[in-house]
């Protein structure tokens, strides 16, 4: 497969949500592609959170939630023979005994993004005393390329479930969650746990993941130029993750999950994608694989969606309407 061409013509997309189109249009002028030459620009601090700033008025968010949410850093041990890693902690300060764990993975196409970024979603259920959320600072590629950050992920994990109790979470009651390439390791790192036999997990939240490097579906080709991740940005990302492997034969489904044979023993899941994005086809390959295998799958696609809609325009209906049903299904599993 060529790397410079591997998806041929544009494929037709469908229109995008009548409240979301001056959003993504303001977006073509925020952010640019994601390409080597853009890369430093991309991951200064703060760079998206200030995009959506002019966008829909995003405000910094408060990880302490007025007082109520104590935040903590802990540098705990990678991988044998890579650094420590550090994970951000947020507990409720109000402690009420032992409570579901949510072990969060950020987006950032693999290359970008930090352990604080798409903590917000999580936080509410944090304020309230319902759980504790862990948020884990992978290494990025193209500097640490693959296995580097699905195994920082997971070392992460298992510190937190052999940690539980120190924590205040119940062991039994532990959720993975991400976002965008957050959601693709998290999905990657479920299967690592599956098949390590440990730690045992409930659910997981796959927020529109990146699941598939070989651009063989319809909208990985659909996109040119237009929303947060094109097909640009998203073969820069996957080729910084996997270099020459990339849609080749040699790729791990821990890197790649739409590429695992076996679904069956994965938790029940939660997954969703607009359906004006570049994931929207494997998410619902995954999802109905998942299926087959005999997973509980709840898949949401919103019509008119761009990649990450929901965090990026909160003020549209359907981003409102997409919040909310996630909202639902995360309340439905802290309580499992």
């Amino acid at each position: 497969m060529d790397d410079q061409t591997p998806f041929g013509e544009l494929t037709v997309r469908p229109p995008y949500d009548p409240e979301l189109v001056p959003v993504e249009q303001a977006l073509r002028q925020l952010l640019p592609n994601l390409t080597a030459e853009s890369l430093t620009a991309r991951r200064q601090p703060g760079l998206a959170g200030e995009a959506a700033e002019q966008l829909v008025g995003f405000e910094q968010v408060d990880l302490t939630a007025g007082g109520t949410v104590r935040v903590e850093e802990r540098q705990v041990p990678g991988p044998d023979g890579a650094p420590d890693i550090t994970l951000l902690i947020l507990s409720p300060v109000d402690d009420r005994g032992p409570k579901a764990g949510i072990y969060h993975i950020h987006g950032g196409g693999m290359v970008t993004g930090e352990r604080r970024l798409g903590m917000h979603m999580y936080l509410p259920y944090v304020a309230e005393g319902h759980a504790v959320a862990v948020s884990v600072e992978y290494r990025l590629a193209p500097e640490h390329p693959d296995p580097a950050p699905v195994e920082d992920c997971y070392a992460g994990l298992v510190w937190t479930a052999k940690n539980a109790a120190e924590l205040g979470i119940d062991p039994g009651r532990l959720l993975i969650a991400g976002e965008s390439a957050g959601g693709g390791l998290a999905a990657g790192t479920a299967l690592l746990a599956r098949d390590r036999d440990f730690p045992a997990l409930t659910h997981q939240i796959l927020v529109c993941p990146m699941l598939d490097d070989r651009f063989e579906t319809h909208s990985s080709r659909m996109l040119e130029g237009e929303g947060i991740w094109d097909r640009t940005s998203n073969l820069f990302g996957w080729t910084a993750l996997l270099g020459e492997r990339r849609g080749g034969p040699d790729v791990s489904p821990y890197a790649a999950p739409a590429r695992a044979t076996n679904l069956a023993g994965l938790p029940r899941t939660y997954i969703d994608a607009g359906s004006v994005e570049s994931f929207r086809d494997e998410v619902l390959i995954y999802a109905s694989r998942l299926s087959e295998a005999g997973v509980n799958v709840d898949l949401h696609m919103w019509g008119g969606g761009f990649h990450g809609f929901d965090m990026i325009a909160a003020h549209a209906a359907i981003s409102r309407a997409s919040t909310a049903v996630r909202d639902e299904f995360i309340r439905r599993a802290l309580e499992h």
